[in-house]
């Protein structure tokens, strides 16, 4: 990669990074990937609605927290005709190019940041180099700006490129609440596509090691669980109550008893757990956020029926009502091997990869897993590529940061695998 380039993406990173957004309330970033798109030039450009099933969008924002975050893409610059098509949290972007006879082939990048507050410290390079978050309280804790940054340097080099076919560059929305993948899959923009690779960078993985295709995705449900008793005066009558903070903390403890399952890996957690309005009423209503996950969509279904009926008798125990409904959901899938040895054989030859694994487990939960098994159902095939960075803290820490070497490699083996596939 020239320098000229080099710096270039370095600097659109920054940015990105200096304006994170939660889910569906990726305005700015939206805008601003429409304008780089716009720049390097590409044949169909779609922007929220018209690449999303708005039937399938997860985990959804309510509409005053989306309006606020429009206003503050407002005031940081947005465009006006990007935030008129994104309005209602409808944000992404779906380029094209197409040169003639050819399979189709994509990537996907997502685009969204975090709720957690950036560290100002000393030792902090966005801190320091000055492109920490504008954003307080939100950060870009997970490399998405890398993730978009690279998607951009991999257009560029296909536009500059002979190929011959059709090149996809998704920008997915709302990867961080499970809450994208779907939408985009059920709208069908992908249905064409006869290879997909998508990406994420760091993953515990060292700058300049490259996972071909990434493999262990845990299968996820995430769920809202309400309880619902009737309250009383705690200290004069409270037979006289009926306590859904006493029903919650039955399921929380029940929730982490469920039996594990001999075919493979299962997970459980109640994160947040919430009830009652002072110290001397019975509680009548009470809230669980949780999320089971298995190795395989089938163990996560198993894991997601346990859960229900201990929510469901844990109220009938202490004589209250609960309803379970799923905030969020992803499925398992499976790296196809025939890709990963495309991507493993072009990681080989690219400047600063200095180790190669063909498959290594990401031990976690993804969206990209519909769109994977979206194109795999339809004949294609997929594979998602972990590009290693050092990161000083842990994915999802107020520490974390992506080592902009990455850039330049990521963009190399991922558009030199694209080259091999036409």
């Amino acid at each position: 990669m020239d320098q000229q380039r080099r710096e270039r993406l370095v600097t659109l990173r920054r940015e990105l990074h200096r304006h994170p957004e939660p889910a569906w309330c990726e305005y700015w970033t939206t805008s601003r990937i429409v304008t780089e798109l716009e720049r390097v030039g590409v044949d169909e450009l779609l922007v929220g609605p018209d690449l999303l099933d708005a039937d399938a969008r997860m985990a959804v924002p309510d509409e005053a927290t989306r309006d606020d975050w429009h206003d503050r893409a407002r005031e940081a610059g947005a465009r006006e005709d990007v935030l008129e098509r994104c309005e209602g949290g409808f944000t992404g972007a779906l380029a094209t190019v197409e040169r003639g006879d050819g399979p189709t082939v994509a990537l996907r990048v997502d685009v969204d940041a975090l709720p957690i507050t950036e560290s100002d410290e000393g030792g902090h390079a966005p801190a320091e180099a000055d492109f920490r978050s504008d954003n307080e309280g939100f950060m870009h804790a997970c490399g998405h700006d890398a993730h978009a940054t690279i998607g951009v340097g991999v257009l560029e080099a296909v536009v500059e490129s002979d190929f011959s076919g059709t090149f996809k560059l998704l920008f997915q929305p709302a990867e961080e609440v499970i809450g994208g993948g779907r939408a985009v899959a059920e709208s069908g923009v992908l249905d064409d596509v006869d290879h997909l690779l998508a990406l994420h960078v760091g993953l515990d993985h060292p700058t300049g090691e490259v996972v071909a295709g990434v493999n262990g995705f845990l299968a996820v449900r995430q769920f809202a669980a309400e309880f619902r008793g009737e309250s009383a005066h705690a200290g004069g009558h409270p037979a006289a109550g009926r306590d859904a903070v006493q029903a919650l903390a039955a399921a929380v403890t029940n929730l982490h008893a469920i039996r594990r399952h001999e075919d493979g890996a299962t997970r459980v957690n109640a994160g947040v757990v919430s009830g009652g309005t002072a110290t001397n009423i019975v509680p009548e209503s009470a809230r669980i956020e949780g999320e089971v996950r298995g190795e395989t969509t089938a163990l996560m279904e198993y894991m997601s029926e346990r859960a229900d009926d201990v929510i469901e008798h844990a109220a009938g125990m202490h004589d209250c009502e609960a309803s379970v409904r799923t905030t969020a959901q992803a499925p398992s899938a499976e790296s196809d091997a025939a890709l990963a040895d495309v991507v493993y054989a072009v990681a080989e030859g690219v400047d600063g990869v200095d180790s190669v694994l063909h498959s290594a487990p990401l031990g976690g939960s993804e969206d990209a897993t519909y769109l994977m098994d979206r194109v795999q159902e339809r004949g294609g095939r997929a594979s998602f590529v972990g590009i290693g960075t050092d990161h000083p803290g842990g994915h999802h820490t107020p520490t974390f940061d992506v080592d902009e070497r990455t850039l330049d490699i990521g963009v190399d083996v991922l558009a030199g695998a694209l080259a091999r596939l036409w």
